[in-house]
């Protein structure tokens, strides 16, 4: 065979798939935001894999995914949610992340869109109830007030010398103001001060830490936010050598060396976002799809971080805790 004939047979050989394919729906494509960072979030894109996967959805064979990492970047948003709209993305999923689950809301309503919500998604506008959505969006609402009181009531159940609390908040976060709401209110009943000190940059985060040192601060309360979950290193090395007693809502802060973590369980959280993702894209309605709400809570404490900040842990603590590192 000349080698002209062997190009050209290849050319046509070739031409069959590409035929072939051009005659397949185009696989729909999942718009994804998360405020968090694509390192800290391995376990958690596991777990909304895993979703996808309980509703026969596999990614990069019958589906695809679009990952975006806001990384603290909320003025991204806008621009992000525009060109979701322009492509028709099949849906939207905003897992982790109040400010982008409201400009999703904002840019469309029509394009199905999957939340997660610490607030209550009916105030936030996303529905208009929780039985029945009734629009374009549906998704997983957690506790924010009683979590936030229950992780509190155990930081000081642990620090019980502790009285003037600092609260560790986001600014650029929808969430931060009722984190600090639920955050007072729960001090108040328990009868502690507060100090809010807040941070969005790493050079931000080390000035908390200064503030805590030099106002002699009794604890430290990190509200949920992905940005401080990607700094979790930084902070609870801080904290240790402060040797400051912290209380974070993911347990990923325990694992690296905080002392306690309480709150919901963030890779469920993700799990079900998948799961609704595959039903709506086999044709239910966010509509008809209840919000959802977490049943599960973990308390996570880290023994060798309260040996070294000299905290003896009560034994009704352990008890209950879903996880004792030693």
């Amino acid at each position: 065979m000349r080698r002209r004939d062997f190009i050209v047979g290849l050319g046509g050989a070739a031409a069959w798939p590409l035929a072939a394919l051009a005659q397949q729906p185009a696989m729909p494509v999942i718009g994804f935001v998360s405020a968090g960072s694509a390192d800290a979030s391995a376990g958690l894109v596991a777990a909304f894999r895993r979703g996808l996967g309980e509703t026969g959805y596999v990614e990069g064979q019958n589906v695809m995914v679009e990952y975006h990492w806001l990384e603290d970047e909320y003025d991204r948003l806008p621009a992000l949610m525009a060109d979701f709209v322009r492509r028709r993305v099949a849906v939207i999923a905003t897992p982790s992340s109040m400010n982008g689950s409201i400009a999703a809301k904002a840019a469309t309503a029509t394009i199905p869109i999957v939340f997660g919500v610490a607030d209550d998604p009916v105030k936030l506008g996303l529905v208009a109830s929780l039985a029945r959505p009734g629009g374009n969006a549906t998704g997983i609402n957690s506790f924010s007030t009683e979590v936030v009181a229950k992780r509190l009531a155990l930081l000081h159940e642990l620090v019980p010398r502790a009285v003037r609390v600092a609260v560790l908040l986001n600014p650029g976060n929808a969430g931060a103001e009722l984190n600090l709401r639920d955050v007072q209110e729960a001090a108040r009943i328990i009868g502690l001060q507060t100090h809010v000190l807040n941070a969005s940059t790493s050079r931000e985060i080390d000035a908390v830490f200064a503030t805590l040192a030099r106002e002699r601060l009794d604890a430290l309360f990190v509200a949920p936010d992905a940005f401080f979950t990607s700094r979790r290193v930084q902070i609870t090395t801080l904290a240790a050598r402060g040797r400051i007693a912290s209380a974070y809502g993911p347990r990923d802060f325990v694992e690296v060396g905080g002392l306690m973590s309480y709150g919901t369980d963030n890779g469920d959280r993700f799990r079900q976002t998948g799961v609704y993702i595959g039903k709506i894209l086999k044709g239910a309605k966010p509509a008809d799809l209840p919000v959802l709400q977490p049943t599960k809570f973990e308390l996570v404490i880290n023994l060798g971080t309260a040996r070294t900040l000299g905290i003896d842990v009560p034994e009704t603590l352990l008890a209950t805790a879903d996880e004792v590192i030693q």
